[in-house]
């Protein structure tokens, strides 16, 4: 691979000198003479507006890229060498609006649009998790996705106050009615606090998507989730989406709608290590929200979930 897309090195420049970028990329928009040569882009959406209560992701992109220059180039438990073996670089942020809603998620969409063309594969940093919609839009624009989604809950409400359809509490709902993701295609690992009510399970009951509560998931094991997780999805297009919240606020604070009773920081990654050999066609990470993120401890384990996923991704694409 070309020396242009690999990270600078800790050896060759201190961590916490020069430019921040994801994992320490290269940072190139869509005029770029060598974007056509990127597979997979690492991207930014700093946007809340979905937000309900506690917001703050707007910041997370920024958090996400300083804490970034800690991923080394290997990964230590699977020996991938992601940027050996495909060419990443930083696109940058997708510029919302932060005063109107669907404005952002047509800018959303229209940012993530230019990527097909050059064949870009997107990583995306959140933001909240309305981000996920604008996103499929673009991503299953032609035919419905799979998804596996880990979170701690399941973000497949109707809708908020009465009538407000687009918060981070129902982008599931609205990609399935659009048609952009296959319900019975989809898993949600971690789901688990209290509730209001049925209605967002009532749904995915009746549309047929798996839903895995923490329970399940302690009672059967990482391996054995994993395993029926990847024979929901198959071998077709699929999407990862991956709320900071599925993980224990003990191990992840910085985040708006914590609840406690989560996996551990390395069953953290160990779920995303169990995704290899799916075709992902795109991947976010969500709800990183600095404001309550005091140690930057929520933020680094974020970047080291963006990293698994690339690796990941990248054994995706060079097979």
């Amino acid at each position: 691979m070309s020396d242009f897309f690999k990270p600078v090195s800790g050896m060759e420049l201190p961590r916490f000198a020069g430019m921040p970028s994801f994992m320490r990329l290269p940072n190139m928009d869509f005029d770029h003479a060598r974007i056509a040569d990127v597979d997979i882009g690492l991207i930014g959406v700093p946007w809340d507006s979905g937000t309900t209560n506690r917001p703050g992701p707007r910041h997370g992109p920024r958090q996400l890229r300083d804490a970034s220059t800690m991923i080394r180039a290997q990964n230590g438990a699977t020996g991938v060498r992601p940027f050996d073996m495909v060419n990443c670089a930083d696109l940058g942020d997708v510029g919302p609006n932060p005063a109107d809603i669907l404005d952002s998620m047509e800018r959303i969409t229209a940012f993530y649009d230019q990527l097909k063309p050059h064949g870009v594969t997107p990583l995306t940093a959140g933001g909240d998790h309305l981000t996920s919609l604008p996103v499929l839009r673009s991503l299953a624009k032609d035919a419905p996705v799979g998804m596996v989604h880990f979170d701690s809950h399941t973000d497949l409400y109707h809708s908020y106050f009465g009538g407000t359809m687009y918060t981070h509490g129902t982008p599931f709902r609205r990609a399935v009615e659009e048609g952009l993701l296959d319900p019975k295609r989809v898993v949600q690992i971690g789901i688990r606090g209290s509730t209001y009510d049925n209605e967002d399970t009532d749904f995915a009951e009746s549309v047929g998507i798996r839903v895995i509560r923490i329970e399940e998931f302690f009672a059967r094991g990482v391996a054995d989730v994993m395993a029926e997780a990847r024979e929901i999805v198959g071998a077709s297009a699929t999407y990862v989406s991956y709320d900071i919240d599925f993980v224990d606020p003990t191990f992840a604070p910085g985040t708006g709608t914590p609840e406690v009773g989560g996996p551990n920081s390395f069953q953290a990654l160990e779920v995303v290590r169990e995704l290899d050999g799916l075709n992902i066609i795109g991947a976010d990470l969500v709800e990183v929200s600095p404001p309550f993120d005091a140690s930057g401890n929520t933020a680094f384990l974020g970047v080291s979930i963006m990293f698994e996923l690339l690796c990941v991704m990248a054994g995706n694409l060079t097979k």
